[in-house]
């Protein structure tokens, strides 16, 4: 028994290698990932006043009531009723569900998406960025109408500036989720759903998709950069003259299936400004577009096998 009470004394030692920056939700970047790490710790505070001491009993009670201690215990075979178990196995548990309860409409009301009463408070006079988001099979492509630029699998923002996303899907349900920076919203086929975040500081994160969409689900990430307005002004200028896209060639060359490893980022400018909305009618309409045998088995195969279409 000591030699397993040693190793349960030195099993937390084993995580001593591993880095704590890469637990990147304990690193907000913004006001909203701020407060959902916020009512987490609340939240787990709380149920500690249920886990804690709970461990604690099985710990005290067997060692309590053990035979060997039976002796020195008052017998009362005929006990049947207490108030003060039934108030605490009661009142407690009543009590923290309703705290919790509160607690989770709260913070779910003060980060709501379609509108943030947080960010009017933390940032009331933010400018606001628009983009439109399209996650397909298996990319994420950018659309920012005012600048008409579109980018593949890289969403470049502005530092401290308001951001209103718009979300659809060509096909299959994704998740939109930037652990530092933002909550996770659906993006789904002939729907629009919406995001809205604010970066506080330049900074690179990652994004990627929360939802299993088939076979390049594992590489369906996104790099997100923020920039001051004047490097984000620089950025949008640089990509000026990129490669013309509107639905035909989008419906063509980027909806059908494909991998892109490594997350290469594309560009291209935007010269069919109801590209969005065009995505979402599709849909509606029963647009797909099916994997090919040859992709899976590609995908399968080689993590390393070169970007395919389906045909």
């Amino acid at each position: 028994m000591r030699v397993f009470g040693l190793v349960a004394l030195l099993a937390p030692l084993m995580l001593a290698g591993c880095s704590v920056h890469n637990m990147v939700l304990f690193f907000p970047a913004g006001p909203m990932a701020a407060t959902e790490l916020h009512y987490t710790y609340l939240i787990t505070g709380i149920m500690m006043i249920v886990i804690v001491p709970t461990l604690l009993m099985s710990l005290w009670f067997p060692i309590k009531y053990h035979i060997s201690r039976q002796h020195k215990e008052k017998y009362t075979p005929d006990w049947t009723f207490s108030y003060v178990i039934e108030v605490l196995a009661w009142g407690i548990p009543l009590g923290i569900v309703a705290v919790l309860a509160w607690l989770s409409v709260h913070g779910i009301q003060a980060i709501d998406p379609w509108n943030p009463p947080l960010l009017a408070k933390a940032a009331p006079n933010a400018p606001v960025e628009e983009v439109d988001v399209i996650a397909t099979d298996w990319q994420w492509v950018f659309i920012y109408p005012a600048e008409k630029l579109v980018t593949i699998d890289e969403l470049t923002v502005p530092a401290g500036a308001r951001v209103d996303v718009k979300l659809t899907s060509t096909q299959n349900m994704n998740g939109f989720y930037i652990p530092q920076v933002a909550p996770m919203v659906d993006a789904m086929p002939a729907m629009q759903t919406k995001d809205t975040f604010v970066i506080s500081q330049p900074g690179d994160f990652t994004g990627f998709s929360t939802d299993f969409s088939g076979a390049g689900f594992s590489w369906m990430r996104f790099a997100v950069h923020a920039v001051t307005p004047a490097d984000f002004t620089a950025w949008v200028q640089s990509h000026q003259g990129a490669a013309p896209l509107d639905y035909a060639a989008f419906d063509a060359h980027i909806a059908p299936p494909q991998v892109n490893y490594g997350a290469k980022p594309s560009y291209f400018t935007l010269t069919d400004p109801k590209l969005f909305g065009e995505v979402i009618t599709a849909a509606q309409m029963g647009k797909t577009y099916p994997v090919s045998q040859a992709l899976n088995k590609a995908v399968a195969d080689d993590d390393a096998a070169p970007t395919a279409g389906a045909q």
